[in-house]
């Protein structure tokens, strides 16, 4: 899936020796995981590429029995050893009354620019990044993955790309690491029915609950983007 480079793709292939490959079934798309297992510390996580470069799907290893589940929803360690290194300094959370509530595309922009890490603390939603690096292979294109507190998916979006989400289930959690702090004078947004990017947000865009900023926030082709594509980061 996607396309591979840089010192994360190098890091994984040398776990080469200790890595299997399996198939996980997320919602309605099929995805291939690369298990990266540490043995000495019996910890493991799923991560593969998406069809947009640089960002990846996620899945921490869960460990249960009777009386629940426990696992590391976040290792920096786990991250560095597969080449990826970021200082993530604050944790975000919403909760959406609703079913069909759309928040997005959003973007803080440089120098305060978030790489981010998302995953679901309850119910469901439909996670949506768009590449809007000037010059990248896959600039205007989008990813998504389904998040659920039962299937434990995240999903790792760095700097240069848009960011929404749509509930699938009301009183859904949203729950997601920065490696930069709100910086309100760099907020930015896209239209989440933009029909040059056609997001599927599965759902009649007419009947989205929508907030008033993100309403009226500026189509793609009258946007110009901060961000330029430098080479494969992830």
């Amino acid at each position: 899936m996607g396309q591979s480079c840089s010192t994360g793709q190098r890091a994984l292939k040398s776990f080469h020796e200790r890595a299997t490959y399996l198939t996980l079934y997320v919602s309605k798309f099929e995805l291939s995981f690369l298990n990266l297992y540490e043995e000495s510390e019996g910890m493991s996580m799923k991560v593969d590429r998406t069809n947009v470069l640089d960002v990846l799907a996620v899945i921490p290893q869960r460990f249960g029995d009777e009386r629940g589940f426990f696992c590391e929803s976040y290792s920096k360690r786990r991250f560095e050893e597969i080449g990826l290194s970021f200082d993530f300094v604050q944790d975000n959370y919403s909760i959406s009354a609703k079913a069909g509530t759309v928040r997005g595309l959003h973007f803080q922009a440089p120098p305060h620019a978030q790489t981010k890490l998302v995953r679901c603390g309850r119910g469901r939603l439909l996670d949506i990044a768009v590449d809007i690096r000037k010059g990248s292979p896959t600039y205007g294109q989008w990813t998504s993955a389904e998040m659920s507190f039962e299937n434990g998916v995240q999903l790792l979006i760095p700097h240069g790309f848009l960011h929404g989400f749509v509930t699938l289930e009301p009183d859904t959690e949203i729950i997601y690491k920065c490696d930069d702090y709100y910086a309100p004078e760099c907020d930015g947004a896209v239209r989440f029915d933009d029909p040059d990017i056609g997001v599927d947000w599965g759902i009649d865009p007419l009947e989205a609950i929508l907030s008033d900023k993100d309403r009226a926030a500026p189509f793609l082709k009258d946007f110009d983007s901060p961000f330029v594509y430098k080479g494969c980061v992830i």
